[in-house]
């Protein structure tokens, strides 16, 4: 196979925050993990929606009509990017938003009694929907995380999973840190026992293809702002499944039909423009890269074939990143790795502690120097502030790589860290 050459400079063009300094030194946008930049056709697609096509749906007059128009290609777009059909593409305000409608749609027909199973490694979007159903008698049961490893304890899991479980909620990705769980035998397991099961794909869908059909989950939920897009929630609900959900409607609509059925109220057309602008995006990163991943798109066409060769191309250009940063860092005298050893599938956002130090300082160091990175819990409060007990400690110290960052910026990084260790001496 031909080797791998990524356009780094036209990616980095479409991004006009790149020309950004802090204290005389370029800005580098490590922060991925919280919401990526946007390329500037996002923009555009946003602000040609405003200035040309801007009305309310279902109206007889060209702009409403142009903005069901603009919904529909939106949705066939991201149904490229889930490899799904165009009505079971959901969009809403954020993952949490969605995740509680689907949650409290579930829950109408939940049983004092009945079981739910949540993971300790998840985000609290992913989490707190479940728990809050527990005040309804509802059992909430969490899968331990295996801290040697820094992935979801699969056996604790399984140990936990009963035909008395009604609802599976699991990461595909952790954003603490990074691990990726193997979600297709969990979902297969969980449907074994008749249990509903919603991913959470946020950190995983920045970074890896997404084939719906072949993990077999009934919901999966992402952010668009975390793959380019504007902010907002982009969830995939099988269609069999939306349709079984008594989900809450406003008393006068009586479209009960997938994917509208959970889409309350007025959507917000123009983020959906840019969602749609988003894996646009990625498709064209698809076009120009396709020639290396001739196996992987076999039998693969049209739009679907282009965003997973501009996903196959992000992750092939941030892994060696990525691995680099995970080395040298390891290198560093106290400082520890938080994520999975190498050799276990992950992302390319590295999480570390300093032994001794508060995240906190090692983050404001690196801003000062341009580098822009994230401390904290980033919501997954069980495995960052009870399961690694870190909350005294300022959490994690997280560094997340997107297809715009380079090996100047990673090196940049592991010197500033490094130059942070030998002042703290």
């Amino acid at each position: 196979m031909k080797q791998f050459k990524f356009d780094i400079d036209y990616v980095r063009e479409q991004f006009p925050c790149l020309c950004k300094t802090v204290n005389g030194y370029p800005a580098a946008f490590l922060d991925g993990p919280g919401g990526t930049q946007v390329p500037r056709r996002v923009v555009d697609a946003i602000s040609e929606y405003l200035f040309y096509h801007n009305a309310n749906a279902h109206g007889c007059f060209v702009t409403s009509i142009e903005t069901m128009d603009l919904v529909d290609e939106a949705r066939e777009t991201m149904a490229a990017f889930f490899n799904c059909s165009a009505d079971e593409v959901v969009f809403g305000e954020s993952s949490t938003t969605n995740n509680f409608k689907v949650v409290l749609a579930i829950a109408r027909d939940l049983q004092e009694g009945d079981e739910v199973l949540i993971t300790d490694i998840d985000h609290e979007s992913n989490r707190s929907p479940l728990r809050s159903i527990a005040e309804r008698g509802i059992v909430v049961k969490s899968a331990r995380v295996d801290l040697d490893t820094y992935t979801l304890d699969v056996d604790d899991f399984l140990s936990k999973l009963s035909d008395k479980t009604k609802v599976v909620a699991i990461n595909w990705a952790a954003n603490a840190n990074g691990s990726i769980t193997d979600v297709k035998s969990l979902v297969e397991q969980a449907h074994k026992l008749g249990a509903v099961t919603i991913i959470d794909g946020v950190h995983y869908a920045a970074h890896k293809p997404i084939d719906v059909q072949e993990i077999g989950m009934d919901f999966l939920v992402t952010s668009a702002y975390k793959y380019f897009g504007p902010h907002m929630g982009v969830m995939y609900a099988k269609r069999d499944a939306l349709a079984k959900l008594r989900t809450y409607r406003v008393l006068s609509e009586d479209n009960t039909e997938p994917p509208v059925k959970i889409e309350m109220g007025t959507p917000n057309f123009e983020h959906i423009c840019g969602c749609a602008a988003a894996v646009d995006f990625i498709a064209d990163i698809g076009r120009r890269h396709a020639e290396y991943f001739p196996g992987d798109l076999a039998g693969l066409e049209g739009k679907r074939r282009d965003v997973v060769a501009g996903m196959l191309a992000i992750d092939a250009y941030e892994e060696p990143l990525a691995e680099k940063l995970r080395i040298e860092l390891g290198k560093i005298e106290g400082l520890r790795l938080r994520t999975s050893p190498e050799g276990y599938p992950k992302t390319s956002t590295v999480s570390f502690t300093i032994d001794g130090v508060n995240a906190h300082d090692i983050a404001v160091h690196l801003a000062e120097r341009g580098l822009f990175v994230w401390d904290g819990d980033f919501y997954a409060i069980e495995i960052t502030n009870h399961v690694l007990k870190l909350g005294d400690q300022g959490g994690l110290l997280r560094i997340g790589l997107a297809p715009y960052n380079t090996p100047e910026e990673i090196d940049r990084t592991i010197k500033a860290v490094q130059d942070f260790v030998k002042e703290k001496k």
